[in-house]
Parts: C-alpha cells; structure tokens; sequence
C-alpha cells in the first residue's frame, strides 16, 4: 500500500481545509479522483473529493481512518473495485473487502446514509464485465438485504447500448476513465438516488 502514501497525505492535509464544511464525502479511486467538476455537478451535496489514483477497494478499507480524520459528513458515496478486479482479484474476494468497508464506515460514522456504485462497464475491462456483473450482484444483495443504511446505485445498467455494449461516447479514450458525458450522467443519477427515500 505503500505507492498511495503521497496521495493518502494530501487528503489527510485537504481534511484540515474543508472538514468543517463537508456535507458529502466522495471516496473511491481514480474515478472519483479525476471528478475535477463534481463541486460544480454537485453543488447542492456540498462535497468533498477524497478519491486517490489508482485505489483498490482494499486500499479504501486500509485508509479509510487515515483520510476521513476530521470529518463528519452526513452521506457517503463510494466507488471503488474497478482495480481490484482489474488487478485480478475475484468478485468474491472484492465482495469480502466491501464488506470490510462497511464495517470500517459504521464505527467511524455511525448510521449515516451511503451509497455504492456499480462498477461500471469500461470498454478496456470488457473482457472481465462477467465478473464485474457478478460483484455487483454481490454488493447490491447485501445492500439489500442487510444493509439498511447503504444504497446500491445501478450505474452499470445505465451506462449500456440496446446491444448490451458499454456506450463509447462515456469514457475517454483510454476506454476506463469517465468522459465529461459520463460523469453528467452520474451526476444525474446520484442526484436522483439521493433525493429519493432509501
């Protein structure tokens, strides 16, 4: 975990900021992190941007104490999981890590309302989306069936041609990194999720 420790000390200086301020943490990897308009999409959450390059959801469970010193918002978004699979790991060890997480985010915050986002269908992962699908299914079953504070925001569905392809004009050109498009529709979708009732 040692290659994330310059990332994991800016978010530990940005918490001295804006942690009196925050309302909604956004934390996850590169997704997040690369998110340079989410104040802007957003501005109603009055968030924070706590994403670091590269992260795994393994690394968001190993730091999550370190980077959310300070605050105390009253929601938590969370993308992660992308990288785990990516770096070949199983849904069902990324399941565990999720799991991990929860608990990590309940001792910290309590019951504070959270969401998951689906891992979302990068064209560069394609030849994986069935385990991307599959870890989906596993996070959203225990979401739904345990976790009643979390939301699970189906994303990936969303982010499909008819033909059941990932929509090319969402991503960059690296085919894994969201397009301004892109993250217009996620901000939508968040929106929607969070103004409705769990």
């Amino acid at each position: 975990m040692f290659w994330y420790e310059d990332e994991v000390k800016q978010l530990e200086i940005k918490s001295k900021q804006v942690a009196d301020i925050t309302k909604t943490i956004f934390y996850g990897s590169s997704t997040i992190r690369l998110w340079s308009s989410l104040l802007t999409d957003l501005p109603q959450l009055q968030a924070v941007n706590l994403g670091f390059g590269g992260s795994t959801l393994a690394a968001c469970v190993w730091f999550f104490n370190r980077v959310m010193q300070g605050y105390k918002p009253e929601r938590l978004i969370v993308y992660a999981g992308d990288n785990d699979l990516g770096d070949g790991r199983n849904p069902e060890e990324l399941f565990i890590f999720f799991q991990q997480l929860t608990v990590v985010v309940k001792e910290r915050f309590g019951d504070i309302p959270c969401y998951f986002i689906s891992l979302k269908p990068s064209p560069s992962r394609w030849n994986i989306a069935d385990k991307f699908v599959y870890a989906n299914s596993l996070i959203k079953a225990e979401i739904v069936t345990r976790l009643p504070n979390w939301k699970f925001i189906n994303l990936y569905t969303t982010m499909l041609n008819p033909d059941g392809k990932p929509k090319k004009e969402l991503f960059m050109d690296d085919g894994l990194h969201l397009s301004k498009k892109g993250y217009e529709l996620w901000a939508n979708v968040i929106t929607e999720s969070v103004n409705s009732n769990f």
